[in-house]
This record gives structure tokens, C-alpha cells and sequence, in this order.
């Protein structure tokens, strides 16, 4: 039987004055599971999400995901620069990992001048590995060019302030569904109009990966 990728066991939470918001909730995911959690507003769904995503970590019980498992969240509504570009906002979303290739490279260059400290840059370089692999960095394009492709994004130079509701929820979820196997993401949407819905997604669905007829999406970052 597969390994649950995250569990939560008498999980709680508590707010002034008293009130439980969650009480004694255990769950098991397996791995690639596609879950929906349905209620009325104030039941508790985002306070599920963020709990399992650590944004709220004062709580009752246990919850966590197995080793090696990383969890996206993507808020409701996405905060993007209205001034930017469709491209500018998921560089922007992706900055750290993009930052630490750039810098690994120069780091790279600098063991060729002989009065270099190569200790300090070996710590260095050992730091933005982490950095690189925790994200599998060396295939960002490649994870970045398949989920804009099934997320059917915009043009990559369209403004964010003309885009619709939609489009920007697609565009704010982006690296949240690019990551390689072995990442849970956690999404809130707007339907059905009387109770929210909370999606808990294993692995990004490939049935969802349709081509545009012929318009294969550009790289994102430059190679």
C-alpha cells in the first residue's frame, strides 16, 4: 500500500473567545490524490489549508508531511503587480531559485581566480545547491513551460491589470503546480457561489496538459 504524503492526527484550533474552528480532524492523503473539501462559510477550509501548507502553526494536534514532500499554496486571490507582465509575475513568484542559479554561476567563475576563498565559496555553492535542488532548479524552465501550457495562461506579455479573475488565479498558480512529483498544493476557488471550495492536488494531472494548436509557449526565463 502507498505511503500517505501527509497526515494530520486530533488536529485543532482555537480562537479567542474559545471557539473551535477545527476539533480532533485526523486525516491520511495518498500520493496523486485530488480532494475537495465542501462547507459553509467560517466551517474552517482555509484554516485546513494553511495548516497544511505551515502558514498557521499555533494549533492543537499534529500535522505534517512526509520527508521529502513540498506543499504550495495558492491564496484565493493571488497578490500580483498590476503593472506587471504575465512573465514578469511568475519570474517574480520563482525569484529565489532563479537568483541562486545566477549566483552558483558566478560562484562557478570564481574558483578559477587563484586568491579566492575556497572555503567560504564551497559553503556557498553547498548553500544554493540546497536552494536549486529542494525546487529541481536545473528543469524550472521545463516545469514552468508545462504548467503555463496546461494552465492555458495568457500571452506571456499581457498586462496583469487587464487580465480577468481568472486568468490571474492561473497565472498565481503557476509554481505552485510546477514542481516536480512529490508536491502537494493546496488551492482555494470561488465554486459553488454558496460554499467555497478547497482542492488538496497531488500531482499537476497530465489529462490537463493540452497544446495549443501549434503554439508552444516561449521559455520563460532565458536559458
Amino acid at each position: 500500500m502507498a505511503q500517505f504524503v501527509y497526515t494530520m492526527h486530533r488536529v485543532g484550533k482555537v480562537v479567542p473567545p474559545k471557539r473551535h474552528i477545527l476539533k480532533n480532524i485526523s486525516l491520511s492523503f495518498f500520493p496523486g490524490a485530488k480532494i475537495g473539501v465542501l462547507g459553509l462559510n467560517g466551517a474552517g477550509k482555509s484554516t485546513l489549508l494553511r495548516i497544511m501548507a505551515g502558514l498557521d502553526k499555533d494549533i492543537e494536534g499534529e500535522a505534517r508531511p512526509q520527508p521529502g514532500i513540498k506543499i504550495g499554496y495558492l491564496p484565493q486571490e493571488p497578490q500580483l503587480n498590476p503593472e506587471h507582465t504575465v512573465r514578469e509575475s511568475i519570474e517574480e513568484a520563482v525569484s529565489e531559485v532563479v537568483n541562486a542559479l545566477k549566483r552558483l554561476d558566478e560562484v562557478y567563475a570564481l574558483y578559477a581566480d587563484p586568491d579566492a576563498d575556497f572555503d567560504k565559496l564551497a559553503a556557498e555553492q553547498g548553500r544554493l545547491e540546497e536552494i536549486i535542488q529542494a525546487h529541481d532548479g536545473h528543469n524550472l524552465n521545463v516545469q514552468l513551460e508545462r504548467a503555463a501550457d496546461a494552465l492555458r495562461l495568457p500571452d506571456w506579455d499581457a498586462k496583469v491589470e487587464k487580465l480577468s479573475g481568472g486568468e490571474r488565479r492561473r497565472v498565481g498558480a503557476v509554481p505552485s503546480v510546477a514542481g516536480k512529483a512529490g508536491h502537494a498544493a493546496a488551492r482555494r476557488t470561488h465554486q459553488p457561489p454558496r460554499c467555497r471550495i478547497c482542492c488538496v492536488a497531488g500531482t499537476f494531472p497530465a489529462r490537463l496538459r493540452r497544446h495549443r494548436r501549434g503554439d508552444y509557449p516561449r521559455p520563460l526565463l532565458p536559458r
